[in-house]
């Protein structure tokens, strides 16, 4: 795989170009940035930016200044290979705070395995419905705590952007212990892994690795030549074993007013 022009492909596409992740949003270009808007409660980023040293305060300053005046929280999305290479430090200089580093991953999708195999007892259940979406954020608290605006947001995308998104949960009889989701962005060669999260009990039996399998084979299906994720330290690992190369790392960087 071609890491430096795959690497350039996401750049183009999911960051300089990319699509709004939710109804409401909008993408937006200023000068050297481009950042998102989302609709009340959503996520507001910067997705990209192709900063010099001479540029880069002036340009952070500005960004703080514009979200700031909204009274809106906002993040920087920095990734390893961003200019200039003292980014980060610029960013916490202006009172932006960095969470955890995460490695972004891709795979050619037909080259992945699609092969379901769940543990016995469990079945994989489509969300498609409100009901559907209440299984998932359950899991997801359960996993990572409570999510800003998560279920408003999968219903909304649900209900006004469903070619957008595919949701799943693995149910052992009526309880839900796994849910992922694959995003979809329609014009990009990329398909994006999110929300994987298992509960502890059923952690290290295989359901991360199903639920992965059942994404690639609808991403392939549909046309996307790519599956994207931004991996924590847990889930790097298994996406490596699975055929996951890493292409950069990011890191939020957080402002709230």
């Amino acid at each position: 795989m071609d890491t430096a022009a795959i690497l350039a492909l996401y750049d183009d596409q999911m960051r300089r170009g990319a699509p709004a992740d939710s109804p409401g949003a909008r993408v937006e270009r200023v000068g050297d940035v481009v950042r998102q808007l989302g609709a009340e409660g959503d996520w507001n980023c910067v997705l990209w930016s192709d900063l010099g040293t001479g540029s880069a305060d002036a340009a952070i300053a500005e960004q703080v200044r514009y979200f700031a005046s909204l009274g809106r929280e906002f993040e920087w999305k920095l990734y390893g290979h961003d200019r200039p290479a003292d980014l980060g430090e610029r960013l916490r200089a202006a009172g932006l705070v960095p969470e955890p580093e995460e490695t972004l991953m891709v795979a050619p999708t037909q080259e992945l395995s699609t092969a379901v195999e769940l543990p016995e007892g469990l079945a994989l259940r489509p969300v498609t419905d409100p009901d559907g979406v209440e299984l998932m954020v359950r899991v997801h608290e359960e996993v990572f705590g409570p999510g800003r605006s998560l279920r408003r947001h999968l219903t909304a995308q649900l209900a006004e952007q469903p070619e957008t998104v595919v949701m799943t949960v693995a149910m052992a009889g009526e309880l839900p212990v796994s849910s992922a989701r694959l995003e979809l962005y329609p014009g990009t060669d990329f398909a994006g892994l999110w929300g994987g999260g298992t509960l502890p009990a059923w952690r290290g039996r295989g359901v991360y690795r199903a639920l992965v399998a059942h994404r690639a084979r609808i991403a392939a299906e549909r046309g996307y030549r790519y599956l994207q994720v931004d991996a924590s330290d847990q889930s790097r690992p298994i996406l490596r074993r699975l055929g996951f190369t890493a292409l950069s790392t990011t890191t939020p960087y957080v402002f709230r007013p």
